[in-house]
């Protein structure tokens, strides 16, 4: 398809852990009930004050480091996020300015978990038209700002439980509110001739009409867009049909993935790893077991982050490189699905 080429990986997850026992102070819940249904101990959350950028801007570094060029060497910045720093403009271009990649056109991407797989395309796109020669493709997330917490718990003693309308918002949206962290991934990508790896194939899905499987009320379809119906009906909280999602997840992945096989011309026992979006882990168990392939090929950190959406992809990436689990000439499948509903894979040989 292209010699698009993975040059560096960087990740950064902000602060300390929140554990289950954590969010057990916040709502009816426990360590075992969060861990049995999602495969989650952990994750991370920004502080207040600190936007997707500022996380994208540590992954960034690293990434830029590992790849030996400077942020002035730039030519295009893709950031992926939906939880943004800002409604306008998008987290690119702050991204940017704090990199001092200044006049550096930057894009902001709205395919949630599976923005990973569409930031590929597009990167391979800017790349092979010669629009670019070096792309910096961001994940991260803030998901800490839509979270139905009564934060002031955390912040005091160890042994303090939320109450009243505070522990029956949590309730509410439990099974959602367990899931998510907050984190960044980014990758530098080069176009590299003559070189027997890169990009082999794509294969991407949309269907607008599962939009509200996945998604938050909340947006410009308001009149105003604040108001106090936003707050009354909760409306800035996602709203998720948790069944449905995860039975297109567990049908449509392996299909994707099984389609990117043939358009590649390798075979699906040709993949060394299968880097998966980190949701839940019960999706990728299914996942797996769908396609046929060992366990120790569909390594996974959900444990330790939770989903962080669009940065979840990166920042397993990362890890693996940084571990040295990934080795020149492996084949990698990127799966994952998302809000939209989107979905996908790729294929990428180191």
């Amino acid at each position: 398809m292209s010699q698009l080429t993975i040059t560096g990986t960087g990740s950064y997850v902000p602060g300390i852990p929140y554990t289950n026992d954590d969010l057990a102070r916040l709502m009816d819940t426990s360590d075992e009930w969060i861990h049995q249904r999602t495969g989650i101990r952990q994750r991370h959350y920004a502080p207040e004050g600190a936007g997707a950028s500022d996380l994208a801007v540590h992954a960034s570094r690293a990434a830029l480091e590992a790849a030996g060029i400077a942020p002035k060497d730039l030519d295009y910045i893709l950031f992926a996020t939906m939880t943004p720093d800002y409604i306008m403009p998008g987290s690119g271009p702050l991204l940017g300015a704090k990199l001092g990649a200044i006049g550096c056109p930057a894009v902001d991407i709205r395919q949630q978990c599976a923005a990973m797989i569409y930031g590929l395309q597009i990167a391979n796109a800017l790349l092979e038209s010669d629009s670019a020669e070096r792309i910096l493709l961001v994940g991260a997330e803030t998901h800490a700002s839509f979270m139905p917490y009564d934060w002031s718990v955390l912040r005091r003693s160890a042994t303090e439980r939320a109450e009243g309308e505070a522990l029956e918002l949590a309730n509410r949206h439990r099974a959602l509110a367990i899931l998510f962290g907050d984190g960044a991934g980014a990758l530098v990508l080069e176009k590299r001739s003559g070189e027997a790896r890169g990009l082999l194939a794509v294969d991407l899905h949309t269907d607008g009409t599962l939009a509200e499987k996945l998604h938050i009320p909340a947006g410009f379809r308001s009149h105003p867009f604040v108001s106090h119906r936003t707050i009354d009906e909760e409306r800035w909280i996602p709203r998720m049909e948790g069944r449905d999602v995860f039975k297109h997840a567990v049908t449509k992945l392996p299909q994707s993935v099984r389609s990117c096989c043939e358009k590649a011309r390798v075979s699906l026992s040709d993949v060394d790893v299968f880097v998966a979006h980190q949701a839940n882990q019960r999706i990728n168990a299914a996942v797996q077991e769908a396609l046929g392939v060992s366990e120790e090929k569909v390594p996974s950190n959900i444990e330790r982050m939770g989903n962080t959406s669009a940065a979840t992809i990166p920042i397993l990436l990362d890890e693996l490189v940084r571990r040295g689990q990934v080795k020149p000439g492996m084949l990698l499948c990127f799966l994952a699905l998302g809000a939209g509903l989107h979905w996908g894979s790729a294929l990428y040989r180191v």
